[in-house]
């Protein structure tokens, strides 16, 4: 017999971390009366494929227990060929990995207690959802869905370097570290931005299309982003140079790098964003890196329900 609640784990998560944690995170749920079927991922994409017929199936509520990118995986898995599938179930994104950037947005919780709690009342909210296009490694098209923030430009070298190995003491620290050797060799490059129907053509270090505010780390990105108005924050970080950046990192953690005083940052709203480059470039997708440009972003409205507090 099924229970209501499905939650999916990744055991590989923050380095190993969830799957160290998850045991004695899993008993604290059961002790406070939380009922729930596990499923433990053994490969990349396996999480979307359960949190699919989880869906499909008709599971009151799937959730992720993971970072930010098992996360996305589960929620990819209420999405089919690029929408949304129909039915009753809810999202929950329980917090056992690196980013934990997600979390910030909704003040969702972290001890195993609050969790239960969380889950117990059964409150949830709905809220948007990105779907992306982009050009996948043998030219094909691939269709990823975000529930945080997408990017291309400099973000997706640090990804690289985070997603092969590089960590230091957490995931806040081991992002700036990242973005810091990455900006040494880093060259902003020429992009093409079509924001609805406004065309741009510029040189920038990074294009944010964001869903939620927070991003690599705890950096305060889309200060401006709310996940339930059908839009999509766009921040546009020009040809910042080296001192641009020193100047400007406590802003972006603190969110008030949108105060109009750099005319190289600049920040959109928009249901539609299309990024193009005449040099290659990585799209990250919630903290993965599913493809290159060219892309499109595309806004999805309500397109799903998520437990929070």
């Amino acid at each position: 017999m099924t229970t209501e609640i499905l939650l999916i784990v990744n055991p590989s998560a923050g380095r190993g971390l969830a799957g160290r944690r998850w045991p004695a995170f899993g008993s604290t749920l059961r002790a406070a009366g939380v009922e729930f079927d596990e499923e433990l991922t053994h490969r990349p994409g396996q999480a979307t494929e359960l949190a699919r017929e989880a869906v499909i199936s008709g599971r009151p509520i799937v959730g992720a227990v993971g970072g930010d990118g098992t996360l996305s995986e589960v929620a990819n898995g209420f999405f089919e060929l690029g929408e949304p599938i129909p039915g009753r179930s809810r999202l929950a994104a329980l917090t056992l990995g690196t980013g934990g950037d997600f979390r910030r947005s909704f003040g969702l919780p972290t001890d195993p207690k609050a969790v239960a709690a969380m889950l117990l009342a059964g409150r949830s909210r709905r809220i948007d959802a990105g779907r992306v296009t982009c050009t996948g490694p043998a030219g094909d098209r691939i269709v990823r869905h975000f529930v945080n923030v997408a990017d291309t430009g400099i973000g997706g070298e640090v990804l690289k370097l985070v997603n092969g190995g590089f960590r230091v003491v957490n995931g806040e620290i081991t992002y700036a570290l990242a973005a810091a050797l990455t900006l040494l060799r880093w060259r902003n490059r020429e992009m093409r931005l079509v924001v609805d129907d406004q065309a741009f053509d510029l040189v920038a270090q990074q294009i944010v299309v964001a869903n939620c505010e927070y991003f690599a780390g705890g950096m305060r990105v889309a200060p401006a982003a709310h996940p339930d108005d059908g839009l999509l924050d766009v921040v546009v970080a020009g040809d910042l140079g080296l001192v641009d950046n020193l100047r400007g990192m406590q802003k972006i953690r603190k969110g008030t790098h949108l105060d109009g005083r750099n005319p190289k940052i600049r920040h959109y709203h928009a249901r539609t964003v299309q990024v193009s480059s005449p040099t290659p470039l990585y799209v990250d997708v919630d903290g993965e890196l599913p493809g290159m440009l060219p892309a499109l972003f595309e806004a999805m409205p309500g397109a799903l329900e998520l437990i929070c507090p």
